[in-house]
């Protein structure tokens, strides 16, 4: 298993509905719409098949191989059935693979959204005894974030502002996907040149919600069998009613607990088309002293202007990070 990157600049997604002072909202929390969100959270991403992260050699009896290379299979494909059979873990590939016994096998492998019938025969490994195609695989990504906000009414969360990606910045297809909770125990301070990140772990192995779309706004899904009641209620509002000025960003640092921090909207884009609708800077010494600034774990930190909830944190400006990106929340509520 392999750590997921998050590409903006580098920041990451966070969920875990824990709490901050009621007070620093000022939206009605009986007449809110949505929980506010600004907590961490760990979470295991199924890839929805058997990922190919490299191509190897194969030692047999009369020499080496290389199937899956000579088959014309790359790095980051995904094979999703053998022989016509659903594939979603490493386990069930390498059972599909013995049963085989050394005849050719039909994959079906998904390569930039596309997907194709590629034959391949497996090679019987000299060592193990195990027929092997020469790759080297993974069916499930972890990390932690930040979550925007969850619907009141549905359970339905949003979170991060930027689209989920892998090593070679190719936007994700995931299923079977849990998010846990989890607690922010370090920061690597983010730097002139080079963003800062937030260290955390998981809390238990008890799901708290589901992760079910990856799109170009961010991580979608729904949480389940959750205590809501000490979560603030905030009502949205459109980038029309964004002015530049005075507003709030929620993100955790530490622990388990989502605090304030003062940041200034410094320019309000309703028509960026790149997710970057907002151009902030965090004005929050404590912050600042914290972490020196955005740094990666944070992207998806709500943005509260007026008490309303009008975008997320997105992107960090890699020559000052105490600038960045963000984007209106209609983005996100569209997608959720």
């Amino acid at each position: 298993m392999r750590k997921l990157k998050f590409y903006i600049a580098a920041l990451a997604l966070a969920l875990c509905c824990v709490f901050f002072p009621q007070q620093a909202v000022t939206a009605d929390a009986a007449g809110g719409k949505y929980y506010l969100g600004g907590m961490t959270a760990g979470f295991m991403l199924g890839a929805g098949g058997a990922e190919i992260i490299d191509l190897s050699e194969v030692n047999a009896e009369d020499g080496v191989h290389r199937p899956a290379e000579e088959a014309g299979l790359k790095t980051g494909d995904c094979i999703c059935a053998v022989n016509g059979k659903q594939i979603k873990t490493i386990k069930e590939l390498n059972e599909a693979l013995a049963a085989c016994g050394g005849k050719e096998v039909t994959l079906m492998v998904r390569r930039n959204g596309e997907t194709a019938e590629v034959p391949v025969l497996p090679v019987k490994e000299k060592k193990s005894g195990k027929y092997k195609i020469g790759v080297l695989i993974r069916d499930t990504l972890s990390g932690i974030g930040t979550v925007t906000f969850i619907d009141k009414e549905t359970g339905r969360f949003g979170a991060l502002g930027h689209k989920v990606a892998d090593e070679g910045n190719r936007l994700l297809e995931i299923s079977d996907s849990k998010v846990y909770l989890c607690s922010i125990v370090g920061v690597n301070k983010g730097t002139r040149g080079k963003a800062g990140e937030l260290r955390g772990l998981f809390l238990n192995d008890k799901a708290i919600a589901r992760a079910e779309k990856v799109c170009a706004t961010g991580l979608y899904g729904k949480f389940e069998n959750y205590d809501y009641s000490r979560c603030t209620l905030v009502d949205i509002a459109p980038l029309a009613q964004a002015t530049i000025g005075k507003a709030i960003i929620y993100s955790t640092v530490d622990g388990t607990c989502p605090q304030p921090y003062e940041i200034a909207i410094a320019k309000v884009d309703e028509g960026n088309r790149e997710n970057k609708n907002f151009v902030i800077k965090v004005t929050d010494e404590k912050l600042i002293e914290e972490t020196g600034g955005i740094v990666q774990g944070m992207s998806g930190s709500p943005i509260v202007q007026n008490g309303k909830l009008i975008g997320a944190v997105t992107h960090v400006f890699l020559n000052d990070p105490t600038r960045g990106y963000g984007i209106g929340i209609e983005k996100m509520i569209e997608e959720k």
